[in-house]
C-alpha cells in the first residue's frame, strides 16, 4: 500500500511539473508568444500590476499626468469591478489597460476551463469601463500552464525586462532608485505595483515606490527620454 501511495504522488507530482513548470520555463527561456522587450531604440515603457487600488493607483496616475507619460495597466478584474471610476480616468488619460486576471491567481493553480473564465471575466470588465478591446495580458507571477498558449492566443502577452520586488517596503527605500538608474532607456519593458494587496507584498509598498519614481523621472525628464504605453507600438 505505501509504494502505490508513493507510486501515485510521483506520477502526480510529474504531471504537475509537466502542466505548471515546464511550460513556464519553456515559454520564458525562449520567448515563445511572449514580449520582454519593445523595438524602440530611444524609449521604454512603464508597466504597472495588480490594481487598481483606490489610494495609490491614483497617486501614480497623478504623477504620471504631471510628467505627460502614458503607461500601461495590468489589472485585477474583481479590483476594475469595484473601482470602475480609476479604469475609466486610465482610459481617458490614454494609459493601456491589460489583463492580469480576475482575480490574482496563479495559471499553476488555475484548470483550462477556470484560466479561461479569468481572462473573459476580466477582459469583459474592462471593456465596460473603456469600450475598447483588450489587447494586452500579463499572468500574475509570470506563471504560464500548458494551455496558456492556446486560451490566451487573441492577446499579446507582456512579460518584462526589468523587475524590482518593489511589492516590498524595505526593497523600495533601499534598492529600488538604483535599481531603476540601471535600465536601459532602449527598450526596456519595467515592471512596478501599484497595489500591495496580494500574497507576498506590502500594503504600504506602492507609496514608497512612487516616491522613488517620482525621482526616477524627473531625472529622466531632464535626459529627453521617451516612455511608451504598449498600445502605440
Amino acid at each position: 500500500m505505501i509504494h502505490i501511495w508513493i507510486f501515485s504522488f510521483i506520477i502526480l507530482f510529474l504531471l504537475f511539473i509537466f502542466y505548471t513548470i515546464f511550460p513556464t520555463v519553456l515559454i520564458r527561456a525562449c520567448s515563445l508568444g511572449i514580449t520582454k522587450k519593445i523595438n524602440s531604440n530611444n524609449g521604454m515603457a512603464l508597466t504597472f500590476d495588480d490594481g487598481p487600488n483606490p489610494e495609490y493607483t491614483m497617486k501614480l496616475l497623478d504623477l504620471l499626468k504631471d510628467y505627460g507619460i502614458k503607461a500601461t495597466f495590468f489589472v485585477v478584474g474583481n479590483k476594475v469591478k469595484s473601482n470602475p471610476e480609476i479604469i475609466k480616468r486610465m482610459h481617458e488619460e490614454g494609459h493601456t489597460i491589460g489583463i492580469h486576471h480576475f482575480h490574482h491567481v496563479s495559471s499553476w493553480v488555475l484548470s483550462p476551463i477556470h484560466l479561461r473564465r479569468q481572462l473573459d471575466m476580466t477582459a469583459k470588465a474592462i471593456n465596460e469601463c473603456t469600450n475598447e478591446k483588450v489587447v494586452f495580458y500579463r499572468p500574475p507571477w509570470g506563471h504560464f500552464n500548458i494551455f496558456t498558449p492556446l486560451l490566451s492566443k487573441k492577446y499579446k502577452v507582456i512579460m518584462w525586462s526589468d523587475i524590482f520586488g518593489d511589492w516590498k517596503v524595505e526593497k523600495c527605500k533601499k534598492n529600488l532608485l538604483d535599481q531603476l538608474r540601471t535600465t536601459s532607456t532602449e527598450g526596456s519593458i519595467l515592471l512596478l505595483h501599484d497595489c500591495g494587496e496580494t500574497l507576498g507584498a506590502d500594503k504600504e509598498a506602492p507609496g514608497y515606490m512612487i516616491e522613488m519614481l517620482k525621482i526616477y523621472l524627473q531625472e529622466h525628464k531632464d535626459k529627453g527620454t521617451r516612455f511608451i504605453t504598449l498600445k502605440d507600438l
